[in-house]
């Protein structure tokens, strides 16, 4: 695979900012591969990914980010450059739903994903044999009623020890503390049905066709500490009638939370995602 660094940026818009880094990567012999930008007339920001070929620019990566530092400086940029060769460390909290997670694991060990699952955790023991059959940590950390606070200080633990970049909620069915939302602030992606809040609690599929709905969704999200209320990353339909069953809906739902995962991780870890208060900027 070819070497790339990845430079994003978000700043007040003004006049200049694509030709002061473009000339700034120019200047220095660097190959831009790929570039991506948008303004946001409304909140009047501007928001850039560049991917620069590694070898043409003839610096490390932190040469690279000291010398660029000034003109982060001149535009007030919020920005952060990865070399590609490091890959982001993921770490996948599951409860009983496998769907999301053996989707996951296959695409990981399909090389689908730039990055690399390094363990899972779970409040249940059911998909131990299977993670540990890719080779992969499982940590079992069981949440009671009354023993919620130190069930998750071990999961904090757990995270820190697996020097996560990256945790994914792949149908986890625990509340994260503030604690770690804030902590994690950025690298904690969630997915759920996209039928909140009208169908909440037990069995929403069911709900759902009680209702006569006509489309079934997933919503893949940041976790903040408001529940299910992070900024959005991707979302998707199905479309459903009259003809189906409850577990029709329950098939199709599984169907689209799985892609809708996958989507919002790839880009993630693609460095394709630029969040700007309850919202994101997606270069996909």
């Amino acid at each position: 695979m070819s070497h790339y660094y990845r430079l994003v940026v978000s700043c007040p818009d003004r006049r200049g900012i694509v030709a002061r880094v473009s000339g700034f990567i120019a200047g220095h012999g660097g190959s831009i591969t790929e570039a991506s930008q948008h303004s946001d007339l409304e909140a009047g920001r501007f928001f850039m990914r560049y991917e620069i070929l590694a070898d043409s620019i003839g610096m490390t990566a932190a040469e690279l980010k000291e010398a660029f530092e000034p003109v982060a400086r001149e535009f007030d940029m919020d920005w952060a450059l990865r070399d590609t060769r490091r890959r982001p460390r993921v770490v996948i909290m599951v409860s009983r739903e496998s769907h999301c997670l053996v989707d996951l694991l296959y695409r990981w060990t399909a090389g689908e994903l730039e990055g690399d699952i390094v363990g899972v955790i779970s409040n249940h023991d059911d998909m131990r044999s299977m993670v540990e059959w890719h080779g992969l940590p499982y940590h079992h950390v069981p949440i009671t009623s009354d023993g919620k606070q130190a069930a998750f200080e071990e999961v904090e633990r757990h995270v820190e020890a697996l020097q996560a970049d990256t945790v994914v909620l792949a149908r986890y069915m625990q509340i994260l503390p503030p604690r770690l939302c804030e902590r994690y602030s950025g690298r904690v992606i969630n997915i759920h049905h996209s039928f909140l809040p009208s169908f909440a609690g037990a069995r929403p599929y069911h709900q759902a066709h009680s209702r006569g709905v006509k489309l079934i969704g997933a919503t893949c999200h940041y976790v903040t500490e408001e529940l299910d209320a992070g900024p959005i990353i991707e979302q998707d339909i199905h479309r459903v009638s009259h003809c189906h069953t409850p577990q029709d809906l329950v098939r199709f739902g599984r169907d689209v939370e799985k892609g809708v995962l996958a989507r919002g991780l790839r880009w993630h870890l693609e460095d394709r995602v630029l969040i700007h208060g309850n919202k994101t900027v997606v270069f996909a």
